[in-house]
């Protein structure tokens, strides 16, 4: 038996944005693998992974937790997207697939900064009918992530914040309207989260990532960043000569930065002439 005590259900707090996008039937998986950027065919069922979907120019559109419940049965876990239109753009592929897309509105996505008794890693405790919980801690201490039908707590806004800070500081992009479809998985650094396959075969967007991957062409990936005051999605990151990349995600003075590999280290950074101060991304977010 776990020596961690089971998180309380009062310690957990609901996760705005978070929905659930479910895909059943007997070719699920095989769309699935067609569809996305992971090795769907490779994960065990009762496992998840970190997965997305591409343009065919190699750009994100989503960044999902995929739980393979079993063969047949495969939920995304959406924390920014919307699975309503995500599965209307889906559907345009199914062709004679026998896969059906449902948005499980019915469930909760609930979070709580403490350790689950048998989940780890990528290991699925639970199942479909009576909720099911992932651990999704790292380096920056424990956490637990609970899917069910139970209504959670009253939202908070400070947990939330809260939440989405520890994604960001684990490299964890949030990416929202504006930023989908505009990265390549190399430059949101989605690597250090096991999310992309360069073995598995095509996939739209494959021969992008591969050439990437394979010429050593990757020039930009994440930065964590910091400052005393807020900082914005899309504003400019420059060193005083010049702008070196965008802010992709943030909250409040917290953000993820897409900037250039090779980079002055000593050079000062700022955003809209306000100094920010770059911070080492922590690990423990990628699932094996």
């Amino acid at each position: 038996m776990s020596d961690n005590p089971q998180p309380a259900r009062d310690a957990f707090r609901p996760l705005p944005g978070h929905r659930v996008l479910a895909l059943s039937g007997r070719d699920s998986a095989a769309f699935a693998q067609a569809q996305w950027m992971n090795d769907v065919a490779g994960l065990a069922p009762g496992h998840w992974q970190w997965n997305g979907w591409l343009t065919p120019k190699g750009r994100l559109l989503a960044l999902f937790a995929l739980l393979k419940l079993d063969e047949q049965t495969l939920w995304l876990l959406l924390p920014d997207a919307d699975p309503v239109a995500l599965a209307a753009q889906l559907q345009r592929y199914v062709f004679r697939s026998k896969v059906a897309f449902a948005v499980r509105d019915d469930l909760c996505v609930a979070g709580a900064f403490a350790a689950p008794v048998r989940a780890s890693q990528s290991g699925i405790d639970g199942g479909a009918e009576h909720g099911l919980e992932l651990d999704f801690g790292g380096e920056g201490g424990p956490r637990t992530l609970r899917i069910d039908t139970h209504v959670a707590n009253a939202d908070d806004a400070d947990f939330a914040t809260r939440w989405t800070a520890f994604d960001l500081e684990h490299g964890l992009p949030r990416l929202g309207d504006t930023q989908a479809g505009q990265w390549t998985p190399q430059q949101l650094s989605l690597d250090r989260l096991q999310a992309y396959s360069v073995k598995k075969g095509c996939y739209p967007g494959q021969e992008i990532v591969a050439r990437t991957h394979f010429l050593g062409q990757a020039k930009r990936g994440l930065a964590l960043l910091d400052a005393d005051g807020p900082l914005l999605v899309g504003s400019e990151v420059g060193d005083g000569e010049r702008a070196l990349g965008t802010i992709v995600s943030s909250v409040g003075g917290l953000a993820l930065a897409v900037l250039p590999l090779e980079r002055n280290p000593a050079a000062t950074l700022a955003v809209a002439g306000v100094a920010v101060r770059e911070r080492a991304l922590r690990d423990g977010l990628a699932r094996a």
